[in-house]
């Protein structure tokens, strides 16, 4: 029978990482791959997982790649500490990788905000793998290879993404002050027409392409959020140029 293991990047992540955790213990392996917390999530996940490793965090491809090297099963699964593994999901995955037709799998995540979850603003993302072969490429939007065809899931994974507006506000303001530090350091210039253009579109695409317009009052406000974060982006590009942080 081929073996799971599920790895679960942290930071600061106490109150979500046991029930993270726990819907994770049907795997052969857990491996916390954590970035120097301050809080209790260690000590919480300890009597729960078989590995804890710790590492300074750079980006996001290096932290999973270490963590990635630590893995012993013939399959892995990330999992990040706000997201949960249904009892449906996890009868697929076991079922999955026991007559697998890829190398890795892509899972449906509706996001959680305003007390429901949005449907429309989901993404799916390549989670399963076999782990030889695998590799992350990319700092913030890591992109997950695999040496192979990829399938798709049918059972969804709950993801917590949101815990409340102001929350979602600044992890928006923290991803634009990492992005605009990553173009400075590509030598990118902010431009008028990425500060007028690439908001609206982001709003476009979230609202409209995504099917936003279909969740209500939470899908136009998960895409004004969406759009403002980019328009974000290159404004700290631009205090960065002129040496304003």
């Amino acid at each position: 029978m081929p073996t799971l293991t599920v790895i679960i990047p942290t930071y600061n992540e106490e109150t979500f990482i046991e029930g993270a955790i726990k819907s994770a213990l049907f795997a052969d392996e857990i491996i916390l791959i954590d970035s120097y917390s301050t809080d209790d999530t260690v000590e919480i996940a300890k009597p729960y997982v078989h590995k804890i490793l710790h590492r300074k965090f750079d980006d996001f491809s290096n932290q999973k790649n270490f963590a990635l090297k630590h893995a012993t099963s013939d399959w892995v699964l990330f999992l990040d500490a706000d997201e949960r593994i249904t009892h449906s999901l996890q009868k697929e995955i076991l079922e999955t990788i026991a007559r697998p037709k890829h190398n890795g799998y892509k899972i449906n995540f509706p996001h959680f905000f305003m007390n429901r979850f949005l449907y429309h603003e989901s993404d799916k993302v390549l989670r399963l793998i076999k782990r030889v072969g695998a590799t992350f490429t990319g700092d913030v939007h890591e992109r997950l290879q695999v040496e192979g065809s990829i399938g798709k899931l049918k059972n969804d994974m709950l993801h917590y993404t949101y815990r409340g507006l102001l929350n979602y506000i600044q992890k928006r303001e923290y991803y634009a002050w990492f992005q605009a530090g990553q173009l400075m350091e590509k030598g990118k210039k902010p431009t008028l027409f990425l500060l007028m253009f690439r908001p609206a579109f982001r709003f476009f695409k979230s609202y409209i392409l995504k099917g936003g317009i279909m969740d209500g009052i939470p899908g136009l406000t998960v895409a004004a959020v969406n759009a403002y974060g980019v328009f974000e982006r290159y404004v700290k590009l631009m205090l960065l140029r002129k040496g304003m942080r």
